[in-house]
């Protein structure tokens, strides 16, 4: 994974009342016979609607026993009830508010030092009301099987221990092999905690100080958790999913979100599109590691291997992608 910085009576009379009031106690009856659901129970998760935990486990047939059906599940459903609002001033000044939709509280929980200066009250001002119950699905929990297939080429491919072609070896490695690299780099806001290695972890190899800063910020609402025990990604698989879900919903910097460019919500401007970019699986690529496998052409063996996924898994949920770019080859890198 890149460095990132740091998303209604009318009267009708007697009769009709008591026939009315029939209906409704008839209603009330049957919706009884299901069970009953806490207050704050949602429905079931758009994602999780269409495959089981056998499904997932012929998905992912060598998975490792960290990465399960149930985390992934917990992580879905947990993250489901936060939403984040990220509000910046230009390119790099932040005020995120994390919102606990089952408690209803919000929380700034990051405000840079020049959010309130003047100087920075005149860059253009953008902002981002970020969903996480969105992920593969919308508000009206229509699935979108794309977007899974998407989404697990790609956590598939970070995780994977094999080169065989044969896309059965996804979910193996909840970290990376070579740990001896501490993948620090200076960053005021998310700075590093001496003694601590960001290296990658978790289904996306969430690797960096600033972005497990970030994502401890969006996640957590707490920074400093992930940054001071980053890692717990390694340890905690609900967690190590969420990791995962974070950085495929979040745009951050100048980059979209992967979830936006692969559902086609992202429009590349005319400046990105000189860049090569489009919307599609090809630009999943580019946010997650532009800088090492894009602009390459069409031989570039990593970013082979992510496509060679994503077609294993249209297949296995019998779609097609006719409408996105599956490559980067001809991509720029984003700049950071």
């Amino acid at each position: 994974m890149e460095i990132l910085s740091g998303i209604r009576y009318n009267k009708r009379g007697k009769t009709f009342k008591t026939g009315m009031l029939v209906i409704l106690t008839m209603m009330a009856a049957l919706s009884g016979l299901g069970c009953k659901q806490p207050i704050h129970q949602k429905p079931a998760t758009s994602l999780l609607s269409f495959f089981s935990e056998k499904d997932f486990n012929q998905f992912f047939p060598q998975h490792s026993q960290f990465f399960t059906y149930a985390a992934l599940k917990k992580a879905i459903d947990e993250m489901g009830n936060v939403e984040v609002k990220i509000e910046k001033r230009g390119q790099w000044i932040y005020k995120i508010t994390r919102i606990d939709k089952l408690s209803g509280v919000s929380t700034i929980v990051r405000q840079d030092d020049d959010w309130d200066q003047d100087w920075a009250k005149k860059q253009e001002y953008t902002v981002v009301d970020l969903d996480y119950d969105n992920f593969c699905g919308d508000k009206n929990r229509t699935l979108d099987k794309k977007e899974a297939a998407a989404f697990f080429a790609q956590i598939a491919h970070e995780t994977r221990n094999g080169t065989d072609h044969q896309y059965n070896d996804g979910l193996m490695l909840k970290q990376e092999i070579d740990t001896s690299s501490s993948y620090v780099i200076l960053n005021k806001i998310y700075p590093a905690v001496k003694g601590a290695s960001y290296y990658g972890r978790g289904p996306l190899q969430l690797s960096y100080n600033g972005n497990y800063g970030f994502a401890s910020t969006c996640i957590l609402g707490n920074k400093d958790i992930l940054l001071n025990n980053p890692e717990q990604v390694s340890t905690d698989p609900v967690l190590a999913f969420k990791t995962a879900l974070y950085f495929w919903m979040t745009p951050q910097g100048q980059k979209p979100s992967a979830h936006d460019v692969i559902t086609g919500v992202w429009k590349p401007s005319a400046a990105e599109l000189k860049s090569g970019y489009q919307p599609g699986f090809g630009m999943t690529i580019n946010i997650i590691n532009g800088a090492i496998e894009c602009n390459k052409g069409e031989g570039q063996m990593a970013m082979k291997d992510r496509i060679g996924f994503y077609n294993y898994f249209l297949k296995l949920f019998s779609i097609e992608d006719k409408s996105g770019t599956c490559s980067c080859g001809k991509m720029m890198p984003f700049s950071s």
